[in-house]
């Protein structure tokens, strides 16, 4: 996808962290924009904002959990703008523990919001972009599935947050190859991001009512969060960087996004350990102090 001014984009989790840098970066280069967040206060901000901008700007209150939602957002957008060219699925959430402590809760509200997202969004706005390209000649299109280097590694207490972004991984390169063998003109990216500052991990803060545990945290679960509160908040990289980069992926159409290329030596071992049917190695081996804090924490002997 080269050109997108006057060009539709979508994009879920579009009023804090990476969706707002994309749409920061979606107004700058001329295109029409399409929010969604659960967030109705961070929305209308945002709206306000990109507006006094210049830009056109659709915000629309929405869970990515519930399919009838993104089918209304997919309705909205046509309705609004008769188009619709670039999808970001990037909305997600956090959570960690040790994985047997996860509750029926938890599994339901990370993998709805981080799994079930992406697939409304994929299931829903594909067919209407191959749609729109019967009707436009020219047309480009990109979809952009937000997963994790969590999807690509497996490190210890944060099993639940690693499936749904395994599952993103795997979603995301079946897209691929499904929109490679049909020659659609549609490309698609997987952002997989190592520790930014994005806010996710107070995510939290915006579980809702029906999925929040009565029970309060384990000790686990309250020190999965406060290594994961601490490694991103300190992360050097930015979210605005990480959107740019994803923009660039879209123009020269690569598939793998990252915000850490140097971690993918974790990768690299993980997949050594796969064909040459090793044990897991140790994810921490090159920062055994972390393994050694979450032990001591959690008293191992």
């Amino acid at each position: 996808m080269k050109d997108f001014r006057n060009k539709v984009a979508v994009i879920t989790g579009g009023a804090s962290g990476f969706g707002r840098e994309f749409a920061n970066i979606g107004a700058r280069l001329g295109m029409r924009l399409v929010l969604a967040d659960v967030q109705q206060e961070g929305l209308d901000k945002a709206k306000a904002e990109l507006e006094a901008q210049g830009a056109q700007v659709l915000a629309v209150r929405c869970d990515v959990r519930k399919a009838e939602q993104v089918q209304s957002l997919a309705d909205a957008t046509m309705e609004k703008f008769g188009a619709v060219h670039l999808v970001f699925n990037n909305a997600g959430v956090g959570a960690g523990g040790l994985v047997w402590e996860n509750s029926v809760a938890d599994w339901e509200w990370v993998l709805g919001v981080n799994l079930w997202g992406v697939i409304h969004g994929v299931r829903i706005f594909t067919p209407l972009m191959l749609e729109c390209a019967k009707k436009e000649s020219g047309y480009e299109g990109h979809i952009v599935n937000t997963a994790s280097m969590a999807g690509l590694l497996n490190a210890p207490t944060m099993g639940i947050y690693n499936v749904s972004k395994h599952a993103v991984v795997s979603l995301s390169e079946s897209l691929y190859h499904d929109l490679q063998l049909i020659k659609a003109p549609i490309g698609a990216s997987v952002l997989c991001p190592y520790f930014v500052p994005t806010g996710i991990n107070q995510s939290h803060l915006h579980r809702p009512d029906d999925l929040k545990n009565d029970q309060g945290l384990t000790t686990s679960q309250l020190v999965a969060q406060a290594v994961s509160d601490k490694a991103v908040s300190s992360g050097k990289v930015s979210a605005a960087q990480v959107a740019e980069r994803t923009f660039d992926a879209i123009k020269e159409s690569k598939f793998y996004v990252y915000s850490h290329p140097h971690a993918l030596g974790n990768v690299q071992t993980r997949m050594e350990d796969i064909i040459l049917q090793r044990n897991p190695s140790d994810p921490y081996a090159a920062a055994p102090q972390i393994r050694e804090m979450l032990q001591a924490q959690l008293n191992v002997k």
